[in-house]
């Protein structure tokens, strides 16, 4: 649990999802990435609370929500699913419009959220990912060896399954210590970090992350590369936050991969590894903070 939240489990687009709130105002919806959950948002949720009402699920196949089978399309952990996910929860909680903040693969939903329902969001913030598409394109050497889980976590089940399987916390924990700046897994909260290994020791969650990563090398792809050809582009103000020690940052030039998605862009850089919410949690407060309350 995250301080001072309350947990609720709402059924939305043919799942169900935990959810945590606290808070009152302006809604904003925050959404974790790989291989995370809510709990990565609790150094930065209490205080975010102190300003809007701060809703934070758990995706499909992460935390506490459900973990449905992959289809062949990979449809089931497509980010345009995930959306509607999302949208049947604002539905479900009364709310028209929401800011919308997104880590990691909860970016990719964030933005894919605002392509496909610009009339829901009010202000985005995205922190450590840069789009899909452009993403695939930029990979180099160094780039495919610091971001080798795209391909090994995409490939055909069950072999990653099977792999992760054989030492789960090992892997689990190698994962997140090597993508921190200090390469330790001191940044991550005791509960927190035994909340992502509990994930990684469940067969279902292992596979939902997989096919997480499956949609991201085909059904994710194609929709951005088809978004691309036609010039679609998000309308809503964007706040990027990306990290020197991060993904993003090992493409060239960052914030102007989103100045190709966005009309509206604002970016900033803090001095992390990839999880900028535990591991510099004032620098994520000093960058949406101001943003999200220029509404």
């Amino acid at each position: 649990m995250i301080s001072g939240f309350t947990q609720r489990f709402v059924d939305t687009n043919g799942v169900r999802l935990s959810v945590h709130e606290a808070g009152s105002g302006v809604p904003l919806v925050l959404l974790h990435g790989y291989p995370q959950n809510h709990a990565c948002w609790g150094k930065v949720a209490p205080e975010l609370a102190k300003r809007f009402r701060v809703i934070v699920p758990d995706l499909r196949g992460y935390g506490e929500s459900d973990a449905p089978e992959d289809d062949t399309e990979h449809s089931v952990y497509a980010k345009r699913t995930m959306a509607l996910d999302i949208i049947g929860l604002l539905d479900a909680l009364g709310i028209e419009r929401a800011h919308i903040l997104g880590h990691d693969r909860g970016g990719r939903v964030t933005y894919r959220l605002a392509l496909d329902h610009p009339d829901r969001v009010m202000r985005l913030g995205i922190i450590e990912i840069v789009p899909t598409g452009p993403f695939w394109a930029s990979w180099t050497a160094e780039l495919a060896m610091k971001a080798y889980h795209w391909t090994f976590l995409a490939q055909p089940a069950p072999l990653p399954e099977r792999m992760i399987g054989a030492d789960p916390e090992a892997y689990m924990d190698w994962t997140l210590q090597t993508w921190t700046l200090a390469k330790s897994l001191d940044v991550f909260a005791p509960d927190a970090l035994e909340g992502y290994r509990a994930q990684a020791r469940d067969p279902a969650r292992i596979h939902a992350m997989c096919a997480d990563y499956r949609a991201g090398a085909t059904y994710d792809r194609a929709l951005d590369d088809a978004d691309a050809a036609a010039g679609r582009k998000i309308t809503a103000p964007l706040m990027f936050l990306w990290a020197k020690g991060g993904f993003p940052a090992q493409t060239g030039d960052p914030a102007g991969h989103w100045r190709d998605w966005a009309e509206d862009v604002q970016d900033a850089s803090c001095t992390s590894g990839h999880f900028a919410m535990e591991e510099v949690p004032e620098a994520v407060l000093e960058t949406f903070l101001p943003f999200f309350s220029e509404t």
